[in-house]
């Protein structure tokens, strides 16, 4: 079947995808992408209590909404850093009327002292698929693995090294697309990085093992957030035992999308 074509224009001030049987939708890529313009720069990377402590006093409850003050969140990490940009994100979509949040969903996104696979926070900081099963959970968009179907804006899990769960390396970042130097294809993308904290950055494809894309499409789904059980059983369990890349990806469906235009 041949896909629909897409047309792209510019309507108030946001990109909308026009598809050639009338419908539109609004290109939540660029919504994630305006938000990072919100964020501070620098700041420094740390991953210590102080540092988790600055976290969850940075976000708060008021009108009905979060309000995030990125800002105070220093020093930062990539699933601090990217959480409290998804918030935004869940504040933009509510603001646009994609999304309706009530008390209980509000107090679900509050980031809290929680262990690995429990709670919203804890599923987003987990090791191994965390961003990918909670997109998944909520049904607020698509995970695939294909780098070549990625987008600017597709939120994204690097793997260092093929260990998924208790000897994993990895790094939560939203995907800027490549760069092609004289040494081959660069990675760009935003999070908190080491040493600097919140921003850009870029590295060589061959320091990557993995990737696991996470592309947000339905943001009423943020709504299903005090829905989830408590407790995420194969996220929580990844910090004492390990698992597979593959079965990461089939975990959280996992599909390929067709390259990116």
């Amino acid at each position: 079947m041949t896909c629909p074509t897409v047309l792209r224009s510019l309507l108030a001030g946001s990109v909308v995808l026009v598809m050639s049987h009338g419908a539109t939708a609004e290109d939540w890529n660029a919504v994630v992408l305006s938000a990072i313009r919100k964020m501070p720069a620098g700041g420094g990377y740390a991953v210590t209590s102080d540092a988790g402590r600055r976290f969850r006093g940075a976000v708060k409850p008021a009108n009905g909404r979060l309000v995030v003050t990125a800002k105070s969140a220093v020093p930062s990490y990539c699933s601090s850093a990217t959480y409290l940009l998804l918030l935004e994100v869940v504040n933009e979509s509510a603001r646009r009327g994609a999304v309706q949040l009530d008390d209980a969903c509000i107090t679900a996104w509050l980031p809290d002292t929680l262990a690995d696979g429990h709670g919203i926070w804890g599923r987003w900081n987990a090791n191994g698929p965390g961003a990918a099963m909670l997109f998944d959970e909520l049904g607020v968009g698509e995970n695939f693995t294909s780098a070549d179907a990625a987008r600017s804006g597709d939120f994204l899990k690097i793997f260092w090294n093929d260990a998924v769960g208790k000897k994993e390396r990895g790094h939560l970042v939203v995907y800027l697309g490549t760069e092609e130097r004289t040494d081959g294809k660069w990675i760009r993308f935003w999070s908190s990085n080491k040493p600097d904290g919140y921003g850009e950055k870029a590295v060589h494809e061959s320091k990557i093992a993995r990737m696991l894309f996470s592309r947000l499409t339905n943001p009423a789904g943020f709504a299903n957030a005090a829905k989830l059980p408590t407790k995420q059983p194969y996220l929580a369990g990844l910090l004492e035992t390990e698992s597979s890349f593959r079965e990461a990806c089939s975990k959280v469906n996992a599909t390929e999308l067709p390259p990116a235009g």
